[in-house]
């Protein structure tokens, strides 16, 4: 009596199969490992950087006098305000603003107003610059105008973690990684199996459509997941990209990467069902990975985009893995902490499967 057909044995080697594929495909290295790894060195040896500094306001502050006035009009100060007095303190030590400012009438004459600023040990640098900023406001106000004493400058320092370039620029090239692989890698792969007729030599086996998926996805999500935890550890070891939670944090990014490359993957499902000739797969894929990849806070926080670009960049599911990878590594954030960015990016992968569906091939 013949055994029956065991599917999951077939799911599981059509998974080893690709793999090894995967493994030794240079655009798949090249992209997945090579390209976010040359990025990581190169902002990692670079160190601090930035040329704006965030300044928050404190709620109770006076913000109708002189000295909000100037720094609202100095490029290299980027004001925040409405935001409360927990949310501040959070902030600072985590390095997410670099200085507190208060502004106060003084009851006693003069000076006319007293600068309360505090400072956060975790941005020193951006702090220097901002006393020296301060410090020549203070004096324009006070001498130049030959007024009586605008302001006297007060200032404190809070202690918060050292926020480095790695700690930003690295979850955005792990997002990076797994955009890549999800989008080329799926699109190449399944028109390369459609065009060669293997899918259609698979139809005359009793291997199911959805085990040659699976075993696919399979392939491709554990290629990109022990890519991205690579990457995680040459960061950490190399360039003390920061792991606030250490084995708990690293299990969190890899959870929220294989959400991220189930998403991508679905693109390249599009993708693969969109182009009519291999040579037409990488234009379509740069449609969709050329805007993330800029737009979606890889290299720059999307704060520092114009105001008219933000809203694009708002809406772009990299941005959101990026957004939550940076909260779980950098802040200690949970996955639940972050489940409005997971639930956004679910909504974007139930999105583009829906497309998929409508477009995909088999033949």
């Amino acid at each position: 009596m013949s055994q029956p057909y065991n599917h999951t044995k077939a799911t599981l080697a059509l998974a080893k199969a690709s793999f090894r594929s995967i493994t030794r495909s240079p655009s798949a290295v090249i992209f997945t490992l090579a390209f976010p790894l040359i990025f990581i060195v190169v902002f990692g040896f670079i160190g601090g950087g930035g040329t704006k500094i965030d300044v928050v306001v404190a709620p109770q502050s006076d913000i109708q006098n002189p000295v909000i006035a100037s720094l609202e009009k100095i490029s290299v100060v980027r004001l925040v305000k409405d935001q409360t007095e927990k949310e501040i303190n959070s902030n600072l030590e985590k390095g997410n603003y670099d200085a507190l400012i208060s502004v106060e009438k003084n009851t006693n004459g003069t000076p006319v107003y007293i600068t309360n600023v505090k400072y956060t040990s975790a941005s020193p640098d951006k702090g220097n610059i901002l006393k020296s900023v301060l410090n020549e406001l203070s004096y324009e106000l006070n001498t130049l105008n030959q007024k009586p004493t605008v302001t006297e400058i007060r200032a404190t320092t809070v202690t918060g973690r050292l926020y480095r370039t790695i700690d930003f620029i690295l979850p955005g090239q792990l997002g990076f990684s797994l955009l890549s692989t999800g989008v080329f890698g799926t699109a190449f792969i399944f028109f390369s199996l459609r065009q060669n007729l293997v899918i259609k030599r698979f139809f005359a086996t009793p291997v199911r459509r959805s085990s040659i998926v699976l075993g696919e996805a399979i392939a491709r999500i554990g290629f990109a997941l022990l890519g991205a935890l690579f990457i995680i550890i040459i960061g950490h070891f190399a360039f003390n990209f920061t792991l606030i939670n250490g084995a708990v944090t690293v299990f969190n990014m890899i959870v929220l990467a294989t959400i991220g490359v189930i998403v991508f993957m679905g693109f390249g499902f599009v993708v693969s069902g969109l182009a009519k000739s291999e040579s037409t797969i990488p234009p379509i894929s740069n449609i969709i990975t050329l805007p993330q990849f800029l737009l979606s806070g890889t290299f720059f926080s999307i704060s520092a985009f114009p105001a008219w670009l933000q809203p694009i960049s708002k809406a772009l599911p990299l941005t959101y893995l990026n957004d939550a990878m940076r909260k779980v590594a950098f802040e200690g954030a949970g996955l639940w902490d972050v489940k409005q960015q997971v639930l956004i990016m679910v909504v974007w992968g139930i999105g583009i499967y829906a497309v998929a569906v409508k477009t995909f091939k088999w033949e």
